[in-house]
């Protein structure tokens, strides 16, 4: 790891958010002396985000707790074209009515992380900005932006980023619309500097060439000016997977909305209570604010101990996101319908043996056996209908029910979201 100056390089080295980065060193530097402010973009294709976006806010979140400002650009303009990034097909294009509206819905989001012109909780110089590309890119002249900017853009360069290259090599159409997204997430970097001071642009690591595009056209239009002084910069993190492969901030059952009304906090909990075992550690120094001392105590925990450690993670990341007193009813809740449900018998059993559970136990046949459903039929038509729920999470396909399911001595059956059962686990 290494040695960073400025706390937040050494916070976002220390917590793993860091991928790439341009001129780290001097980055360093800079905001080890002054106060910095740096940028992420989010497009506006859903009402809300999704759990996959979480990795970014919280580069914002670090960003304002250590003393720098953060700037969420929303992507009115950029979303008329769709990022072809991991595309294969262009994106259905948004009425500026449906941006709008999906704008209100973001916003809800980062009133949780990030302290904005308030003045409660931080100062002045580093409340959080929102701002809206669509102000500028929708008064662009196009002769005016291609004569002043497109000089500084090469075809052989743009053919060669990863997410052209995808395209061409699949021989998937890509419109000149999308294309031209590149430049304009560039020119977003360089408008932000002109008008709020930015210095730094953050993303995932699929957005390394679009970054890259943004400070070398800053850079050069400065050069261009007669400024070799000027310094912005680049940060990426790591493609975020669970241990098995499947991507961060989706389920068999769908997206993991970050609204309250599109996911429940008590569903939130849960998908985070459900985190593979070999992920806990890494999700708490990413998705929490927990000192890190403590969360590398909770990584080595192993065996039924895990389980407490998901506990913690699962309230925390939920605190964060819906509040402590949403994060405690939620664990609670949980708490009620796993250990008492177990016990006391509240809810509709049955109880399978350990060996048996080990060999694999068919999905459908507890649901049977607990009254949940009348004939595997309606059991499958459920799983299609993304209602059949194990753990609260929903299945998209049949698959057997084993050891890996059992959550403190249960596993929850579900029909929806108000018909329960549980599998317990004898002997």
């Amino acid at each position: 790891m290494s040695e960073f100056k400025s706390d937040f390089l050494r916070i976002l080295s220390e917590r793993g958010f860091i991928h790439q980065g341009t001129n780290m060193d001097a980055l360093d530097a800079l905001a080890a002396r002054e106060s910095i402010t740096g940028y992420i973009g989010f497009d506006a294709t859903a009402t809300s985000l999704h759990a996959g976006s979480l990795v970014q806010i919280m580069l914002l979140y670090w960003l304002q707790q250590t003393g720098h400002r953060p700037i969420a650009l929303m992507g009115g303009g950029t979303t008329k074209v769709g990022d072809p990034t991991g595309k294969d097909e262009q994106r259905k294009l948004l009425t500026d009515a449906d941006i709008e509206r999906n704008i209100t819905g973001i916003k809800q989001v980062f009133n949780k992380f990030l302290t904005f012109g308030d003045g409660k909780g931080a100062p002045e110089k580093n409340w959080a900005v929102m701002v809206n590309n669509d102000d500028w890119l929708s008064q662009l002249g196009y002769v005016e932006f291609l004569r002043d900017y497109g000089v500084h853009f090469t075809i052989n360069r743009m053919l060669a980023f990863d997410s052209v290259k995808l395209r061409l090599e699949r021989e998937s159409p890509m419109t000149f619309l999308e294309f031209n997204y590149m430049l304009m997430q560039a020119y977003d970097f360089l408008e932000l500097q002109r008008r709020h001071g930015c210095v730094l642009q953050m993303g995932g690591s699929d957005q390394w060439g679009n970054i890259v595009n943004g400070v070398e056209l800053c850079r050069r239009v400065a050069a261009a000016a007669g400024d070799d002084s000027e310094q912005v910069f680049g940060v990426t993190t790591p493609l975020l997977t669970t241990a098995s492969g499947r991507k961060m901030g989706k389920t068999e059952g769908g997206a993991i909305w970050l609204n309250a009304d599109m996911l429940s906090p008590y569903d939130y909990w849960q998908y985070w209570r459900n985190t593979e075992d070999a992920d806990v550690g890494r999700m708490l120094a990413l998705f929490t604010a927990m000192p890190m001392d403590e969360v590398r105590r909770l990584a080595t925990l192993e065996g039924a101990e895990v389980n407490d450690a998901k506990k913690v993670l699962a309230t925390e990341v939920t605190a964060m996101l819906h509040g402590r007193e949403a994060a405690e009813d939620a664990a609670e809740t949980a708490r009620r319908t796993f250990e008492e449900g177990s016990s006391a018998g509240n809810l509709p059993s049955v109880d399978v043996t350990p060996s048996a559970l080990a060999e694999g136990l068919h999905l459908l046949d507890p649901f049977l056996e607990t009254g949940l459903i009348a004939s595997k039929g309606e059991g499958r038509r459920h799983i299609k209908a993304g209602a059949l729920r194990i753990n609260d999470e929903a299945l998209s396909e049949e698959r057997p029910l084993g050891t890996d399911d059992v959550r403190d001595g249960a596993i929850k059956l579900s029909i929806g979201k108000k018909k329960h059962a549980l599998v317990r686990i004898a002997g």
